[in-house]
């Protein structure tokens, strides 16, 4: 068997076969990023030091050095794609993380249907957020692909944004709780952290908050999202009164078009 790369000089006639990688049937592009980015290859040389191979990561990063990079910002798609996955199915009812419920009209198609992907036994990808318990992202691998958010069942319990942190901390507390008990007994948390401490009663003792609970509660909020601040009213001006006919007329204002990146320069009229 013969392996040809672009050119005929880089032919190899020999194929290792007892490389480990192909013992394990790895896929191409694994292959390439193990063996081949890292070798030094005799097309890659500098003028500089012409007896020396480099391999294309050494010099993709000089060229990076030489000539900068342009970080671009990312999109609503790649924030998903980062988030931590796992793999679930699709019931009558939702989907199950955590012992959190998660439902959307549109999962109807996915429900108790294989995904197709046999590499994960017909499960179903999720992307989660674990400082945001509100929503989950399932991708439908019999569309295109795309993400469908899924909101989760008690939201309406527990309004005020949190994480697994929380979650968890009263869930070993809770051991036997429901899954509404365990959204009442986080919203009750965040609502005596948010309250701040009580002031005792003159015959009354009150309950004082464990330190994990302190801990719990402010990890929570630092890591909460901030609340979107509400714009100002605009002030209302009197209306302008009509100029007197003496004045002079003043001339037609012609507003400037909107910038838009995506057009065409030499097309602008």
């Amino acid at each position: 068997m013969k392996l040809t790369a672009t050119a005929p000089s880089h032919r190899h006639e020999h194929v290792v076969y007892e490389s480990p990688q192909f013992r394990a049937g790895a896929r191409a592009p694994a292959v390439g990023k193990a063996c081949w980015q890292n070798r030094p290859h005799e097309g890659l040389r500098d003028p500089d030091h012409p007896g020396r191979q480099f391999t294309p990561n050494q010099k993709y990063a000089a060229l990076v050095e030489a000539c900068g990079y342009v970080p671009v910002a990312l999109s609503g798609q790649d924030y998903v794609e980062l988030l931590p996955a796992a793999w679930r199915a699709v019931n009558s009812y939702g989907i199950r993380i955590n012992n959190r419920t998660y439902d959307v009209p549109e999962l109807g198609p996915m429900r108790q249907r294989d995904s197709g992907v046999t590499a994960k036994r017909g499960l179903w990808e999720v992307h989660r957020d674990p400082y945001d318990v509100s929503r989950v992202w399932v991708r439908n691998h019999r569309g295109a692909g795309e993400w469908i958010q899924a909101t989760w069942k008690y939201l309406n319990r527990a309004p005020v944004p949190f994480g697994d942190l929380a979650w968890d901390h009263v869930s070993h507390q809770l051991p036997k709780a429901t899954e509404e008990e365990l959204a009442e007994a986080v919203s009750a948390l965040l609502t005596r952290a948010h309250a701040g401490p009580e002031q005792p009663a003159a015959n009354k003792r009150k309950a004082k908050r464990s330190k994990a609970d302190r801990r719990v509660t402010a990890r929570t909020k630092a890591t909460a999202p901030a609340a979107a601040t509400p714009l100002p009213r605009p002030e209302t001006q009197p209306s302008p009164e009509p100029p007197a006919e003496d004045e002079e007329t003043m001339a037609e204002v012609i507003p400037l078009g909107i910038f838009d990146p995506l057009e065409d320069p030499w097309r602008r009229s």
